[in-house]
């Protein structure tokens, strides 16, 4: 296939749109199902370059969910805790321990699915039966992967009354090294990024402690592919194996650190008893599930356990979750890592994400205030390395 014709660009009033090979070749992939639009190309080009990174990086199998061109998680395929699984709404999926790619697909949907509403899944390896069974059931717009088993791909196609977009892509497919794009008729040339990330970018350890284990090593190479593929300024908590918070195109960096901690805090609340507890109605769909769970544990714009309210979601009156519950809480959280796509420039962030958990930081460093910033890790012992390398991407 030399080009493919998109219904438009953007928005509805960006046409004629569509995709193609400048070089006059073949475009790397099948288009099995669907017709995608010109945003689900851009989520599913950029998706598929992380999850092939971070297999390549960590050798296990990697998932992420994205939308609107970043990714809301990203994983790779660790089993889950038994709480884990019901907070990731899976604990009924048969064999899912047995699918290291349905948990990486666990992980990166079940993060922050409140932002993975209608998203765009990229698979590191062929799709197998259990995860399509689970993005079935999931609003999605459309999935890629380098393959489909065939029972698989049978699963899929039913899925939006037969509208699924779903793309294969060669994936031996290398871009070339120079990329162009158009702004305002006038074009723009670069290099393509193809820096490296891996364990040789953390050894530089710039803080009083600088014990750093092989689970920190892994999760931060998590959070600094996620950030490569993120829309900066952007920060990333990850543990686990999977980016549990990601604050994206913030202008102010302390910024993207607060929204990347909301999200990491919310996802830990989503395992906390009263949570996992929630007396849910029976009829109330998983979306809805997830709107009032956020308002549970965040208390937004409706009080989900007010009379008048709760009898709307639940069989019974919860009780709320109180500040100092969710506080002491979050206090057990530790072993978190976090990467920033640039330097701190201030050592508020890391204030911030010490309420968070973090313990291990990647970051470039090349700051006037670095000096205030290991000093604030120190402080609380944390362990820092500078990778001396920007992950910008727009």
């Amino acid at each position: 296939m030399k080009e493919f014709e998109l219904k438009y660009g953007c928005n509805p009033n960006q046409k004629p749109s569509r995709i193609f090979m400048d070089n006059g070749e073949d475009l790397p992939i099948e288009i099995l199902n669907g017709r995608p639009g010109f945003i689900n190309f851009l989520d599913a080009f950029n998706s598929w370059q992380l999850v092939k990174e971070l297999k390549e990086a960590l050798g296990m199998p990697a998932v992420t969910s994205f939308k609107h061109v970043s990714p809301t998680s990203a994983a790779v395929g660790i089993p889950l805790s038994d709480d884990l699984k019901k907070a990731c709404f899976v604990d009924d999926i048969e064999g899912l321990d047995e699918s290291p790619l349905a948990c990486a697909y666990a992980r990166a949907r079940g993060t922050d699915r409140m932002c993975s509403f209608g998203d765009w899944v990229a698979l590191s390896d062929v799709c197998d039966v259990t995860t399509a069974l689970m993005i079935k059931r999931e609003v999605s717009d459309g999935v890629i992967a380098p393959g489909y088993e065939p029972e698989a791909l049978e699963i899929l196609k039913s899925k939006r009354k037969g509208g699924y977009n779903i793309v294969k892509i060669d994936p031996d497919y290398v871009p070339e090294v120079t990329e162009h794009k158009h702004v305002f008729g006038i074009t723009f040339e670069q290099g393509r990024n193809n820096f490296k990330i891996d364990a040789d970018l953390l050894k530089n350890i710039v803080t009083e402690n600088k014990d750093m284990p092989e689970s920190a090593v892994r999760d931060l190479i998590v959070a600094l592919i996620t950030l490569k593929y993120t829309q900066s300024n952007s920060v990333c908590y990850a543990v686990d194996g999977q980016a549990i918070g990601v604050g994206a195109g913030q202008q102010s960096r302390i910024h993207c650190t607060r929204l990347a901690g909301t999200k990491a805090d919310t996802w830990f609340l989503r395992q906390h008893e009263k949570v996992l507890n929630l007396p849910f109605r029976p009829e109330l769909g998983r979306p809805d599930r997830d709107n009032v769970i956020d308002g549970y544990i965040n208390k937004n714009e409706e009080d989900v356990c007010a009379d008048g309210n709760w009898q709307k979601y639940f069989t019974e009156q919860p009780a709320p979750l109180t500040d100092e519950e969710a506080k002491a809480f979050l206090a057990t959280r530790e072993e978190v890592a976090l990467g920033s796509d640039a330097f701190f420039p201030f050592s508020d962030n890391i204030e911030r994400a010490k309420r968070s958990g973090v313990k291990y930081i990647a970051e470039p460093g090349g700051s006037i205030r670095d000096d205030a910033v290991i000093e604030c890790c120190n402080k609380y012992d944390m362990v820092m390395a500078f990778t001396g390398m920007r992950l910008f991407h727009h």
